[in-house]
């Protein structure tokens, strides 16, 4: 046993190093193979970087290339090579209507017959309106008589979507039918309630469109047409045509849409200046009349075309029209005196861009009917037509055409009150 035991004791040291060889050889093995490894994945740094230049190379030679090249020479990748389409950056926006079908800028003038014209009025419509398309008809309301009809052509056509010039003879229904009195708060959706002084200065198309749904369109019509829709506004005016009024509720938003934005309407301005003479005279509506020459001007003889009862209904308006000049959409009309004012603007179905204003001023004798719509593309707007009516008054004013009435005594300063004719602010 003890010779046994020594072999044992002896053999020990010998086992024990033959296993930590056999542990270090394996532990070499696979140190080497997991270096194998990550060198295959991770190249050293040397060879990442010569990489990278080689995949850059080609990007910094076609940035030169755009660089040095004209636009036009530049040529696109195909769209099967193109990465991700880059996000679009926000674009200006475009008004709902176009591509317009009507000339911005054009001579206004061209082809009209000024011969029984008030020329000092001609001047100062022609002044004010300048480059752009569009008409201004200015006439007396006091009796009717046609002062000056800048493009005729726009004048006696068969007439252009009213926009919110609807609104005035709305107003004036509710107001006759008592839907809606000087105190009165229209309840509107979601909105609350809303009177009429404020729905008249900011245009608000769901007060007009909710008070045309209580109306109902048979006294909608009614009125309308009593207030001058669909019939010539003139007498013997060579040319006029009767625009157009529906014989139902427009099928795109029915009644509603047609008392907020004059769906299906057709009207001339003409016919608004018509209207705007009977509520600045109270209520008398003249047939509009145009000396063709300066013997006709001189032996004029106003006619009358029916009497409304609305000068009582008038001074409820007028707040709402002067805080459309003071605070709203019509500032650009506003002068030294008191004026009051609503534009507006919208398309129409031919594609033509509109904007409209309507005005009409208390001075004395002389009490003139403005009456401006531009037609064309985007500077075709509701605010610049109310300061082309604007400019129409100052230059009057600077020529003291309103210092004198007919028979020369002196007048009073002028007092404007406009209306806002449109859908939008």
């Amino acid at each position: 046993m003890t010779g046994l035991r020594k072999r044992f004791i002896a053999g020990i040291p010998r086992i024990a190093w033959i296993g930590l060889i056999l542990l270090v050889a394996l532990a070499g093995m696979a140190a080497a193979t997991q270096v194998q490894a990550k060198s295959k994945t991770h190249p050293p740094a040397k060879s990442r970087a010569a990489t990278t230049r080689s995949h850059l190379a080609p990007a910094a030679t076609a940035q030169v290339a755009v660089a040095t090249k004209a636009a036009p020479q530049v040529q696109r990748p195909a769209a099967s090579t193109m990465g991700p389409k880059p996000i679009p950056t926000a674009a200006p926006p475009i008004i709902r209507g176009g591509p317009w079908t009507e000339p911005t800028y054009a001579d206004s003038t061209e082809g009209d017959n000024v011969d029984g014209e008030d020329l000092d009025v001609r001047r100062a419509a022609v002044a004010a309106l300048g480059p752009y398309n569009g008409s201004v008809v200015v006439v007396d309301s006091g009796s009717g008589r046609v002062l000056s009809m800048v493009n005729q052509k726009i004048a006696l056509s068969s007439g252009f979507q009213p926009c919110s010039t609807i609104k005035v003879s709305v107003a004036l229904a509710g107001l006759s039918e008592k839907v809606i009195q000087p105190a009165t708060k229209l309840r509107i959706g979601g909105l609350g309630k809303m009177d009429l002084t404020y729905a008249l200065a900011h245009s608000n198309n769901l007060y007009f469109s909710t008070l045309g749904e209580h109306l109902g369109f048979p006294k909608v019509s009614y009125y309308s047409h009593l207030f001058g829709y669909g019939e010539k506004a003139g007498l013997n005016i060579a040319g006029e045509q009767p625009g157009h009024y529906p014989s139902a509720p427009p099928q795109n938003g029915g009644v509603g849409m047609l008392t907020s934005f004059g769906e299906e309407v057709q009207q001339t301005p003409l016919q608004l200046a018509a209207l705007l003479s009977a509520v600045a005279n109270g209520g008398t509506m003249y047939y509009l009349q145009y000396p063709r020459n300066a013997a006709e001007a001189a032996g004029f003889v106003p006619r009358v075309k029916r009497r409304l009862e609305i000068g009582h209904l008038v001074p409820i308006l007028e707040p709402g029209m002067r805080g459309a000049v003071e605070f709203g959409t019509a500032h650009r009309a506003r002068e030294d005196g008191d004026i009051a004012g609503k534009t507006g603007t919208c398309s129409d179905d031919n594609h033509t861009h509109l904007g409209w204003f309507g005005s009409f001023n208390e001075t004395g004798k002389r009490k003139l009917v403005v009456v401006v719509l531009l037609t064309g593309g985007r500077p075709a707007i509701g605010p610049l037509a109310a300061g082309i009516a604007g400019d129409v008054y100052h230059r009057l004013e600077q020529e003291k055409y309103f210092a004198l009435d007919g028979s020369g005594a002196a007048a009073h300063a002028p007092r404007l009150i406009a209306m806002r004719m449109c859908c939008s602010r």
